[in-house]
């Protein structure tokens, strides 16, 4: 990657969820610095969804918290849009950036505002920015459809995602399938998404539910065509994962269900009624290795209601990816990353 103009690094080396929560900021920072190059550090697999946000000229291929690339060392402005510190600022510190934008971390001299914890993910971000005199707007996130078309079985489909990046937020594979199932009866067609290692859930709720092998797209969809799934559908239903995100960048319906983490902070924004969380309203761990009791108080009825209460849209055309475009990547979904922010 040459860099020609002054660099302005943004670091948020995580999930598809957390990039898409990140949209707002990005464009921000993208219309604050039109003279500067703005490169996104974050895991290179999430280029394609980079290009459609339009916020970015390059993602330079990052993950967790390994030591940046020497071509993004020295940069004009580094942003850590990643996490609250210590370890995140220490890693853009020791790149050695003119100038570093962070929540305030006093253990290692950082200033900045402070970190809020239970903040909205999408306001969060906007916030730091607004802090350094950066106006960013937490509902500029809606995405293009991608320029790309969607495998037949999408359009107008309800898209079932059973699959989330930690055990204590995937809900049980039977009930997705009784889900999937009423759907079906009602008379819509229904496809199941999901990552390759999750095909074989995906494919046990198919064959639960009484689809057929064509329905099952989970592995057979890299992370832009996934998007085009998600963008083509009638509505998702889903747990609190990546696919929610997109749904809601896209502006598909949605029902999200919701376990150890809240919707306020993970959710849905307030104001866009088309998308719809469930939550039993109580806090759990979202690392744990069961799911969540929280998770399983929700039950097929409610989800069933929910749906039922979901407005109708049609399927929408492909879209030109917006001004900015990030350097191509692999396309492959990418899970939404853990919530812990360092």
């Amino acid at each position: 990657m040459a860099v020609t103009r002054p660099l302005l690094l943004a670091y948020r080396a995580l999930g598809l969820g957390d990039l898409l929560t990140s949209v707002p900021a990005l464009r921000a920072l993208a219309r604050a610095h039109p003279g500067h190059q703005v490169v996104l550090a974050a895991p290179r697999a999430l280029a394609p969804l980079v290009a459609l946000a339009g916020a970015v000229d390059a993602v330079a291929g990052a993950a967790g918290l390994r030591d940046l690339p020497l071509e993004l060392h020295g940069a004009d402005l580094a942003i850590n849009l990643h996490g609250r510190g210590p370890q995140s600022h220490r890693l853009l510190l020791a790149a050695r950036p003119r100038r570093l934008v962070a929540f305030a971390e006093p253990t290692i001299g950082v200033a900045g505002p402070a970190w809020r914890p239970g903040e909205r993910e999408l306001a969060r971000w906007c916030r730091l920015l607004a802090a350094t005199g950066i106006p960013a707007d937490p509902d500029d996130l809606d995405l293009p459809p991608p320029p790309i078309p969607p495998p037949a079985e999408a359009a107008g489909a309800t898209v079932v995602h059973p699959g989330a990046a930690s055990r204590a937020r995937r809900w049980p594979v039977e009930r997705w399938a009784r889900v999937a199932r009423a759907e079906r009866e009602s008379g819509r067609r229904v496809v199941v998404t999901g990552g390759l290692s999750e095909r074989p859930a995906a494919a046990a709720v198919a064959e639960l539910a009484g689809l057929t092998p064509d329905a099952v797209l989970a592995g057979r969809t890299g992370l832009l065509a996934l998007a085009a799934v998600v963008a083509a559908a009638g509505r998702v239903v889903c747990g609190d994962t990546g696919v929610a995100h997109l749904a809601t960048a896209l502006g598909t319906p949605s029902v999200v269900l919701f376990g150890p983490t809240p919707p306020a902070e993970w959710g849905p924004p307030p104001g866009r009624p088309a998308h719809r969380a469930l939550w039993a309203g109580r806090r759990g761990d979202p690392h744990a290795g069961e799911p969540d009791a929280g998770l399983l108080a929700i039950t097929v009825e409610q989800v069933l209601a929910a749906l039922d209460r979901l407005p109708v849209r049609a399927p929408r055309a492909p879209a030109a990816p917006a001004r900015r475009a990030a350097e191509p990547g692999a396309a492959r979904a990418t899970p939404t990353a853990a919530r812990a922010r360092r």
